[in-house]
């Protein structure tokens, strides 16, 4: 598995960041982004600490553990300038909290995500066409999320991206050990969410180039 979306106490997840790379690992998981939430009031103090527990961490876990944030609930018109402070201060992932159905994020927060590079763009909701081509143009990747409650538009994030030759990744979005899941598990919530199993591949492929990526940023 390799989850590139979860949360750990630096914002609102249960675990350290190293117990949450030690379950991950113990799960069987290749590679694992933390993500924690941030906005203009924690960025600098969230990716400072989350890179120090990475580096902490290196070789003495066996997956692969990036230093990541998810820009959240920030002002469209905001967005491009944080992700860009974000990549700045050294964080190696940046994904944006996109329109879920679950929460009132501001509308064109998925374009400005979109437009600034995010990585990921987590959790779309209803993403348009339009929206899902300009992300297959810029190469920011969709979200199919395992999390109860954004989940529920993953079926037509597939159906759309599929359609307008965006990319997509699935992650879990997890705050707690129980959210941590298999590959198998992976792969049956693709094809749950309409994938046909001849692109389930391509979808983690993505995941694999975005961790190939990020480990880019790692070493300069």
């Amino acid at each position: 598995m390799l989850d590139l979306h979860t949360h750990s106490i630096l914002s609102d997840g249960e675990l350290l960041p190293f117990e949450l790379a030690r379950r991950a690992e113990a799960r069987g998981y290749k590679a694992l982004a933390i993500t924690d939430h941030v906005d203009a009031s924690n960025l600098d103090f969230v990716v400072s600490r989350t890179l120090q527990a990475v580096r902490r961490l290196r070789g003495h876990v066996s997956l692969e553990v990036i230093a990541g944030v998810e820009l959240t609930h920030v002002p469209p018109a905001l967005i491009a300038g944080m992700a860009e402070e974000a990549r700045e201060l050294g964080a190696e992932l940046v994904v944006v909290h996109g329109e879920t159905l679950a929460e009132p994020v501001l509308a064109g927060t998925n374009r400005a995500a979109i437009l600034a590079g995010a990585d990921i763009l987590s959790h779309p909701g209803l993403i348009g066409p339009e929206e899902a081509a300009l992300a297959a143009e810029k190469g920011v990747a969709l979200e199919i999320t395992a999390r109860k409650g954004h989940c529920i538009s993953n079926g037509h994030v597939a159906r759309v991206a599929l359609e307008e030759g965006a990319h997509l990744v699935i992650n879990t979005d997890a705050h707690g050990p129980e959210d941590l899941i298999t590959t198998e598990r992976a792969r049956m919530l693709l094809l749950g969410a309409g994938i046909k199993a001849a692109l389930v591949e391509q979808v983690f492929e993505t995941s694999r180039e975005l961790v190939r990526k990020s480990l880019r940023r790692k070493h300069g």
